[in-house]
């Protein structure tokens, strides 16, 4: 196929536009660079650089490349700065994501695969949390994501738009080229890599009195080639449906310390810190149906695989992209 991906230039996005060009895909990266990296795009990828809130920039690329689907990853993704901005949210991802899906119709583009959130679930009532959960965020980010949900949901049914929809949960690890570098960084991975290579002082830990086995939230995580190979295995699916994508397993924010401190063999200072308003003690991901019915099977479904990588691509690149 030929695959245009918004946000091909960040994290998640940059990894699968290597891995479709690795299937044998072509691929047109749409990413306005604001929070992206050049570097990360894969040179043989072609570039477009527009912002989604430009609706004719969208529309444009799109008749202009004729893709046969879209990866829609670009996207404000902090959840605290949602509850600051709500506004810059919904503009960015919801109007942003509505541009996209109005310039598809324009280009004839029936097929989008959407890099959704668990987020959009909120504060879970049973763990593990499977797609028939209660979708009821408790943020923006969350709200502007489970709002673009459903415009996709009315596209298939009003336009038969095939449009798959993937809630995963934490994203990490990395790839021998490509990593993570954000700016700010809020993920607990490079946080304690980073606080390893004495690039921060220090590590904060949200909590520990929660109710789990050593007292520290519980959560799903799952690395970004595994991401990636799902949306690729999506692409072939058709219909309107979401997918949990997780290694039905969790971590707590300790053993993911302890963790960092055997791969790196550096001792973490870690400081206790109030917990953060709305933090549930565990987010674990059902993900029996995108194995069952997307035939997924996650590689890399350890810790220590998943933070081996991670350190692997922070040593070799200290200073990210270094834009």
């Amino acid at each position: 196929m030929k695959v245009l991906v918004t946000g091909g230039a960040g994290y998640i996005g940059s990894v699968s536009t290597a891995q479709l060009l690795q299937a044998g895909h072509d691929v047109v990266v749409f990413d306005s660079l604001e929070l992206g990296h050049r570097a990360a795009v894969d040179p043989r990828a072609e570039l477009i650089v527009g912002d989604l809130r430009d609706e004719a920039a969208i529309a444009s690329a799109l008749i202009e490349t004729r893709p046969d689907a879209v990866m829609h990853f670009a996207a404000y993704a902090l959840v605290g700065e949602s509850m600051n901005y709500p506004e810059r949210y919904f503009r960015n991802n919801l109007v942003g994501g509505i541009n996209l899906v109005e310039g598809m119709l324009k280009a004839d583009v029936s097929r989008i695969v959407f890099s959704s959130t668990c987020a959009t679930y909120g504060q879970p009532e049973s763990v593990p949390i499977s797609e028939a959960e209660d979708q009821s965020p408790t943020n923006p980010y969350g709200e502007s994501k489970l709002a673009l949900e459903s415009v996709l949901a009315w596209h298939h049914r009003c336009h038969g738009t095939n449009a798959i929809l993937l809630r995963y949960f934490n994203a990490c690890g990395a790839t021998e080229d490509l990593g993570e570098d954000h700016d700010p960084e809020t993920h607990i991975i490079p946080l304690l890599l980073q606080t390893a290579q004495g690039r921060r002082e220090g590590f904060k830990i949200f909590g520990t009195d929660y109710d789990t086995p050593d007292g520290t939230c519980i959560r799903d995580y799952v690395h970004i080639v595994d991401l990636a190979q799902a949306h690729i295995l999506a692409l072939g699916h058709d219909g309107c449906e979401a997918f949990n994508l997780g290694n039905g397993q969790g971590y707590s924010v300790q053993e993911v310390i302890d963790c960092a401190e055997r791969i790196t063999g550096k001792s973490i200072e870690a400081e206790t810190a109030q917990r953060r308003p709305g933090d549930p003690p565990r987010l674990v991901a059902e993900a029996n149906k995108a194995w069952d019915i997307l035939g997924w099977k996650p590689e890399f479904s350890t810790l220590e695989s998943i933070v081996d990588s991670a350190w692997a691509w922070h040593e070799k690149n200290p200073d990210g992209y270094d834009d």
